[in-house]
Protein backbone atom coordinates (compact mmCIF):
# COMPACT_ATOMS: atom_id res chain seq x y z
CA UNK A 1 0.00 0.00 0.00
CA UNK A 2 1.19 3.33 -0.86
CA UNK A 3 1.53 5.40 1.91
CA UNK A 4 3.06 8.96 2.80
CA UNK A 5 5.43 7.72 4.89
CA UNK A 6 6.31 5.03 2.14
CA UNK A 7 6.65 7.53 -0.30
CA UNK A 8 9.28 10.01 1.73
CA UNK A 9 11.22 7.19 2.31
CA UNK A 10 11.35 6.33 -1.32
CA UNK A 11 12.29 9.92 -1.85
CA UNK A 12 14.98 9.80 0.26
CA UNK A 13 16.43 6.43 -1.84
CA UNK A 14 16.23 8.56 -4.38
CA UNK A 15 12.72 6.45 -5.87
CA UNK A 16 9.78 8.00 -7.36
CA UNK A 17 6.13 6.24 -7.80
CA UNK A 18 4.38 6.03 -11.00
CA UNK A 19 1.35 4.24 -13.12
CA UNK A 20 1.19 2.69 -15.97
CA UNK A 21 -2.06 4.84 -16.68
CA UNK A 22 -4.82 6.56 -14.65
CA UNK A 23 -7.00 3.45 -14.49
CA UNK A 24 -4.82 1.36 -12.79
CA UNK A 25 -4.35 0.67 -8.72
CA UNK A 26 -0.68 -0.60 -9.31
CA UNK A 27 2.39 1.56 -8.67
CA UNK A 28 5.84 1.27 -9.99
CA UNK A 29 9.13 3.16 -8.11
CA UNK A 30 11.37 4.48 -11.04
CA UNK A 31 15.15 5.57 -10.36
CA UNK A 32 16.25 6.95 -13.75
CA UNK A 33 20.24 6.30 -14.62
CA UNK A 34 19.90 10.13 -15.60
CA UNK A 35 18.37 12.85 -13.19
CA UNK A 36 16.91 15.98 -14.42
CA UNK A 37 17.35 18.79 -12.28
CA UNK A 38 16.97 22.27 -12.22
CA UNK A 39 20.11 24.19 -10.57
CA UNK A 40 18.70 27.02 -7.94
CA UNK A 41 21.80 29.24 -8.36
CA UNK A 42 21.92 29.11 -12.34
CA UNK A 43 18.63 29.40 -13.70
CA UNK A 44 17.99 30.99 -16.92
CA UNK A 45 15.07 33.43 -17.69
CA UNK A 46 14.09 34.77 -21.11
CA UNK A 47 13.15 38.48 -21.62
CA UNK A 48 10.22 37.22 -22.93
CA UNK A 49 9.32 35.70 -19.93
CA UNK A 50 10.41 38.29 -17.90
CA UNK A 51 7.79 40.01 -19.66
CA UNK A 52 4.98 37.67 -19.11
CA UNK A 53 5.55 38.03 -15.22
CA UNK A 54 5.49 42.09 -15.57
CA UNK A 55 2.35 42.28 -18.08
CA UNK A 56 -0.53 41.74 -15.31
CA UNK A 57 -2.73 39.09 -17.42
CA UNK A 58 -1.78 36.25 -14.52
CA UNK A 59 -1.41 36.22 -10.66
CA UNK A 60 0.36 33.77 -8.88
CA UNK A 61 -0.28 31.94 -5.47
CA UNK A 62 1.25 29.04 -3.04
CA UNK A 63 -0.68 26.29 -2.02
CA UNK A 64 -4.46 27.69 -2.44
CA UNK A 65 -5.42 25.04 -4.29
CA UNK A 66 -3.31 21.78 -4.26
CA UNK A 67 -5.61 19.61 -5.20
CA UNK A 68 -6.60 21.43 -8.24
CA UNK A 69 -3.34 21.79 -9.30
CA UNK A 70 -2.95 17.55 -8.83
CA UNK A 71 -5.92 17.28 -11.21
CA UNK A 72 -5.16 19.71 -13.26
CA UNK A 73 -1.95 17.60 -14.29
CA UNK A 74 -3.63 14.67 -14.74
CA UNK A 75 -5.80 16.35 -16.69
CA UNK A 76 -4.35 14.92 -20.29
CA UNK A 77 -4.62 11.80 -22.63
CA UNK A 78 -2.28 9.78 -20.49
CA UNK A 79 -1.34 9.87 -17.45
CA UNK A 80 0.74 8.14 -14.26
CA UNK A 81 -1.24 9.77 -11.85
CA UNK A 82 -3.85 7.14 -10.49
CA UNK A 83 -6.03 7.40 -7.63
CA UNK A 84 -3.63 5.90 -5.24
CA UNK A 85 -1.14 8.55 -6.69
CA UNK A 86 -3.48 11.47 -6.41
CA UNK A 87 -4.72 9.98 -2.87
CA UNK A 88 -1.29 10.17 -1.33
CA UNK A 89 -0.42 13.01 -2.70
CA UNK A 90 -3.10 14.62 -0.79
CA UNK A 91 -2.22 12.82 2.56
CA UNK A 92 1.26 14.21 2.30
CA UNK A 93 -0.04 17.89 1.68
CA UNK A 94 -2.05 17.53 4.33
CA UNK A 95 0.66 16.88 7.07
CA UNK A 96 2.68 19.98 5.03
CA UNK A 97 5.42 17.54 3.07
CA UNK A 98 3.53 18.36 -0.35
CA UNK A 99 3.27 22.18 -1.90
CA UNK A 100 2.12 23.84 -5.23
CA UNK A 101 2.14 26.95 -7.23
CA UNK A 102 -0.77 27.81 -8.94
CA UNK A 103 -0.96 30.37 -11.61
CA UNK A 104 -3.96 32.20 -12.10
CA UNK A 105 -5.85 34.00 -15.08
CA UNK A 106 -8.99 35.89 -13.33
CA UNK A 107 -10.75 32.88 -11.06
CA UNK A 108 -9.62 30.39 -13.52
CA UNK A 109 -6.89 28.04 -12.62
CA UNK A 110 -4.48 28.19 -15.84
CA UNK A 111 -0.94 26.54 -14.63
CA UNK A 112 0.70 24.78 -11.86
CA UNK A 113 3.28 22.51 -9.93
CA UNK A 114 3.25 20.53 -7.19
CA UNK A 115 6.01 18.62 -5.42
CA UNK A 116 7.60 17.17 -2.08
CA UNK A 117 9.52 18.95 0.29
CA UNK A 118 12.27 16.59 2.57
CA UNK A 119 15.00 18.49 3.74
CA UNK A 120 16.42 20.99 1.40
CA UNK A 121 15.04 18.83 -1.92
CA UNK A 122 11.89 19.73 -3.64
CA UNK A 123 11.01 16.73 -5.48
CA UNK A 124 9.36 18.43 -8.21
CA UNK A 125 6.22 16.09 -9.56
CA UNK A 126 4.47 17.14 -11.95
CA UNK A 127 3.26 20.88 -13.76
CA UNK A 128 0.32 21.82 -16.54
CA UNK A 129 -0.41 24.51 -18.27
CA UNK A 130 -3.47 25.76 -20.36
CA UNK A 131 -2.28 29.15 -21.99
CA UNK A 132 1.19 30.11 -22.91
CA UNK A 133 4.11 30.30 -20.17
CA UNK A 134 1.66 29.44 -17.43
CA UNK A 135 3.75 26.57 -16.38
CA UNK A 136 7.07 28.73 -17.40
CA UNK A 137 5.68 31.06 -14.71
CA UNK A 138 4.66 28.32 -11.99
CA UNK A 139 8.68 27.06 -12.35
CA UNK A 140 9.97 30.65 -11.92
CA UNK A 141 7.78 31.05 -8.76
CA UNK A 142 8.74 28.03 -7.23
CA UNK A 143 12.69 28.48 -8.01
CA UNK A 144 12.55 31.94 -6.26
CA UNK A 145 11.01 30.60 -3.45
CA UNK A 146 13.50 27.71 -2.71
CA UNK A 147 15.77 29.60 -3.76
CA UNK A 148 14.58 32.76 -0.84
CA UNK A 149 13.74 29.25 1.20
CA UNK A 150 17.00 27.67 1.48
CA UNK A 151 16.35 24.72 -0.32
CA UNK A 152 19.64 23.26 -2.41
CA UNK A 153 18.04 20.93 -4.90
CA UNK A 154 15.05 21.27 -7.31
CA UNK A 155 14.64 17.50 -9.04
CA UNK A 156 12.35 17.58 -11.71
CA UNK A 157 12.96 13.23 -12.42
CA UNK A 158 13.52 14.02 -16.15
CA UNK A 159 14.73 16.89 -18.73
CA UNK A 160 12.20 18.13 -21.31
CA UNK A 161 13.13 21.28 -23.72
CA UNK A 162 10.52 22.86 -21.48
CA UNK A 163 12.92 22.55 -18.16
CA UNK A 164 15.85 22.75 -20.36
CA UNK A 165 14.89 26.20 -21.39
CA UNK A 166 15.02 27.88 -17.89
CA UNK A 167 18.66 25.83 -17.45
CA UNK A 168 17.39 22.48 -16.63
CA UNK A 169 20.20 20.11 -16.49
CA UNK A 170 20.89 16.11 -16.65
CA UNK A 171 22.85 14.28 -14.19
CA UNK A 172 24.58 10.89 -13.81
CA UNK A 173 22.74 8.83 -11.10
CA UNK A 174 25.70 8.97 -8.64
CA UNK A 175 26.12 12.79 -9.00
CA UNK A 176 22.15 12.80 -8.25
CA UNK A 177 22.83 11.11 -5.11
CA UNK A 178 26.04 12.86 -3.54
CA UNK A 179 23.27 16.30 -4.16
CA UNK A 180 20.77 14.68 -2.70
CA UNK A 181 22.47 12.82 0.60
CA UNK A 182 23.78 16.87 1.19
CA UNK A 183 20.36 18.31 0.91
CA UNK A 184 19.06 15.57 3.72
CA UNK A 185 21.56 16.84 6.27
CA UNK A 186 19.80 19.96 5.99
CA UNK A 187 16.40 21.46 6.94
CA UNK A 188 14.07 24.45 4.90
CA UNK A 189 10.20 25.34 5.33
CA UNK A 190 8.60 25.90 2.09
CA UNK A 191 7.29 29.07 3.41
CA UNK A 192 3.51 30.79 3.92
CA UNK A 193 0.34 29.74 1.54
CA UNK A 194 -1.09 32.95 -0.14
CA UNK A 195 -0.27 35.06 -3.17
CA UNK A 196 2.80 35.89 -4.95
CA UNK A 197 3.64 39.53 -6.66
CA UNK A 198 4.83 38.36 -9.71
CA UNK A 199 5.96 42.08 -11.26
CA UNK A 200 8.04 42.25 -7.82
CA UNK A 201 9.15 38.53 -9.00
CA UNK A 202 10.33 39.63 -12.44
CA UNK A 203 12.29 43.41 -10.65
CA UNK A 204 14.06 40.62 -7.99
CA UNK A 205 15.18 38.66 -11.14
CA UNK A 206 16.33 41.39 -13.36
CA UNK A 207 18.09 42.24 -10.51
CA UNK A 208 19.61 39.28 -9.69
CA UNK A 209 20.24 37.41 -13.24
Amino acid sequence: MLTPDLLLQAYQQGLFPMAETRDTQDVFWVQPRFRGILPLDSFHISRSLRKTLRRGHLTASADRAFAQVVQGCAARPETWINPPIYDVYQALHAQGDAHSIEVWQGDALVGGVYGVTVGTAFFGESMFSTVTDASKVALVCAIDRLQQQGFTLFDTQFITPHLASLGGIEIPRAAYEDRLANALTKVADFGPAGTIDLDQLAQSITHTS
